[in-house]
């Protein structure tokens, strides 16, 4: 019963962690909204080498998220073409993976949280740390005109305390999904 007590905190906070979504967000340039939605053709910028975590800055992770890109912006009509051909706009990205902790109190007799009420009649509480892992991937979409940012997407997800590369192949595509759902951005409302 004690080591039921011990696994199963870590067991319960593992499930959590791996039905996790992608925490999306946006942001854009309002004044260049009329012109983002003018967008037909883009190019993608030359990926500098932003940081030396070969987990992020590999063949194989560039290929991901390119393909990824190429296949939303495509189905959605956006056309592929060289640098040189004078694109509407250029795409970039960078990713980051960042290493969290979490603590999780646990009583010890009944194996639920801590309770300030309940907890001195259930004996001793322990605090489990678990090391996770955090994925973070930016999009920039830069007006290849005035070569500035307009828009911005960022995808973030839980990857877990042993990350799985086979599985960062399905939460690249569906980090990309949801970032460009929300491009091109809808105009504000006066």
């Amino acid at each position: 019963m004690r080591l039921l007590s011990r696994v199963l905190p870590v067991l319960v906070g593992l499930g959590l962690a791996s039905c996790a979504g992608v925490d999306v967000g946006t942001n854009y340039d309002p004044a260049a909204v009329q012109r983002i939605n003018a967008f037909r053709t883009y190019a993608w910028l030359s990926q500098p080498q932003r940081t030396t975590d070969t987990r992020i800055n590999n063949d194989i992770t560039e290929a991901r998220v390119t393909q990824a890109v190429d296949r939303d912006l495509q189905a959605r009509g956006y056309q592929k073409v060289d640098a040189s051909a004078n694109p509407d706009f250029l795409i970039g990205w960078q990713g980051a993976i960042d290493t969290r902790l979490a603590a999780e109190t646990v009583d010890s007799y009944w194996g639920y949280p801590w309770d300030p009420f309940w907890g001195s009649y259930y004996g001793p509480s322990e605090t489990y740390v678990r090391q996770y892992d955090v994925g973070t991937l930016i999009l920039d979409v830069v007006d290849a005109r005035e070569k500035r940012l307009v828009w911005r997407g960022t995808a973030q997800t839980n990857l877990g305390d042993s990350p799985s590369v086979q599985g960062n192949g399905d939460r690249i595509n569906k980090g990309v999904e949801k970032m460009l759902e929300k491009f091109p951005p809808k105009p504000e409302k006066s």
